[in-house]
């Protein structure tokens, strides 16, 4: 099921077929640290139901997040991002924050989108344990006009927003990069959370294993 929704809980039925030549391209940024499944079942269940020819996975370099948390070195998640798309011929890597380095602010980030793909419709894939946090994030007025963001439901966050969205329907899959990294921690095994590739990626180069991580 698909519907956009606001605040003043208008219901407009979404039509995902494309009615004109513009490419459509979502955005799924994140920190990948590392990336899952979860992540994988969302960027899919998006790209299907919004008919969005391909998905751009974004790693930040650093977020601009009042809890920072720290993150492995950009080149293990860009690589473990680069591993878990690469049977899905509509997924791509996209390092422009890791290149630009610093703070990685959507707003900035979307400029330069815009500038590469002029010809493009931006949808900006969020999970619905972000929406609250919207009005706080860098010159958002703007950055709606700019892009059309997309929510995919959370258990236990609220469906609403004083922001244009559109809400998406996925699977609920309950896994998180924090619960991944604290099993690893823990000797215990991600397997099926993140793909065989990852999983053999993570064992490989020790990564995760020293608690600070």
């Amino acid at each position: 099921m698909l519907k956009t929704e606001t605040t003043v809980a208008s219901k407009v039925q979404v039509q995902p077929l494309k009615a004109d030549s513009r490419e459509r391209i979502g955005i799924m940024g994140g920190t990948f640290n590392p990336p899952h499944l979860g992540h994988l079942i969302m960027a899919k269940q998006v790209q299907e139901q919004l008919d969005l020819d391909k998905v751009l996975f974004m790693p930040d370099n650093l977020p601009p997040h009042i809890d920072q948390k720290a993150a492995i070195a950009a080149k293990y998640r860009l690589h473990m991002v680069e591993m878990s798309i690469a049977s899905e011929p509509k997924f791509q890597l996209e390092d422009i924050e890791i290149r630009r380095g610093g703070v990685s602010y959507t707003y900035d980030t979307v400029q330069e989108l815009k500038q590469l793909y002029p010809d493009a419709d931006l949808y900006f894939i969020i999970g619905g344990d972000m929406v609250e946090y919207l009005p706080k994030w860098y010159k958002v007025d703007e950055l709606v006009k700019m892009i059309q963001f997309v929510s995919v439901e959370r258990k236990g966050y609220a469906k609403k927003s004083d922001y244009p969205l559109i809400w998406v329907d996925v699977p609920r899959i309950d896994i998180s990069s924090s619960m991944i990294r604290e099993r690893l921690q823990q000797g215990r095994s991600i397997k099926y959370l993140v793909t065989s590739e990852v999983e053999n990626y993570i064992r490989q180069e020790g990564l995760y294993h020293d608690t600070n991580s």
